[in-house]
């Protein structure tokens, strides 16, 4: 028995178990301190949201794997929060009075995102943050396709804001063909239109098509295989968007736009 091991039998038991506690405490801050190196891991985050071909789509499908795939060495966070017939006033919360009365909620459903994400991230600081949007079918319905393009500009001004970071990328899905040919036809083209337009005007911003994915009953929503794929649409583009090396200097400031007159 070593003379240290005699010394401590000698102690008190308190005394024994305060050693004991203090040697243990000693081992755990050891075993931070030689963990794994994680220098170099970067943290991408991926926001979710729309009405509901977005609440249909279940990221563990197909999208999470192939961002996952593709960050295999940094950490992957995704947030998702969607609801079915809702209107992008639900998330962008200006309102212009020349379009009628205020509606009693602007900005709830955002907000509520904005909380889920702060939850995900738990104070880290992401190194890249994309926001993928599929939404529009309640604003054709409402005949608000003429405003479609100011809010949804006013949307991701409004994100990039918020998140202090005007370098946010975004994958929209464009509405699918299904209301073409009725009538909802006009303020239909007006959303898909508005969303192809501020897709490609902007460095950080792309487009998916979704035109074949309709297939349901209703043809509004899409098929266990259109959702499928609609997930693999929206990494492929996220992850074409991440891994681009340049950075650009020049990006459209949506954050004081103005309301749609």
């Amino acid at each position: 028995m070593t003379e240290r091991n005699i010394a401590m039998l000698k102690m008190p038991a308190i005394s024994r178990i305060s050693a004991v506690v203090l040697i243990i405490m000693l081992c755990l801050s050891v075993s931070i301190i030689c963990a794994p190196d994680s220098e170099g891991q970067e943290v991408h985050l991926f926001i979710l949201s729309g009405q509901s071909n977005m609440a249909g789509l279940d990221p563990k499908v197909s999208f999470e794997p192939a961002v996952r795939k593709a960050f295999s060495g940094d950490e992957v966070i995704i947030v998702k929060y969607a609801l079915g017939g809702r209107p992008i006033h639900r998330w962008y919360k200006k309102w212009d009075p020349a379009q009628g009365e205020k509606p009693k909620a602007t900005g709830d459903i955002y907000d509520r995102l904005i909380t889920n994400i702060k939850a995900a991230m738990a104070g880290k600081t992401p190194d890249t943050i994309t926001f993928v949007w599929m939404q529009g079918e309640r604003d054709a319905r409402e005949k608000y396709g003429e405003f479609y393009s100011v809010r949804l500009k006013g949307l991701i001004g409004q994100l990039r804001e918020d998140m202090g970071r005007q370098d946010i990328n975004f994958v929209i899905g464009r509405l699918s063909d299904y209301a073409i040919n009725n009538k909802r036809y006009l303020f239909w083209m007006q959303v898909r239109n508005a969303q192809v337009e501020i897709a490609e005007s902007d460095p950080h911003g792309t487009w998916v098509d979704t035109d074949d994915l309709n297939g349901s009953d209703d043809e509004l929503h899409y098929t266990k295989d259109g959702y499928a794929e609609l997930g693999k649409r929206f990494a492929e583009k996220t992850i074409e968007l991440i891994k681009k090396s340049d950075r650009f200097n020049t990006i459209p400031n949506y954050a004081n736009l103005g309301n749609a007159k």
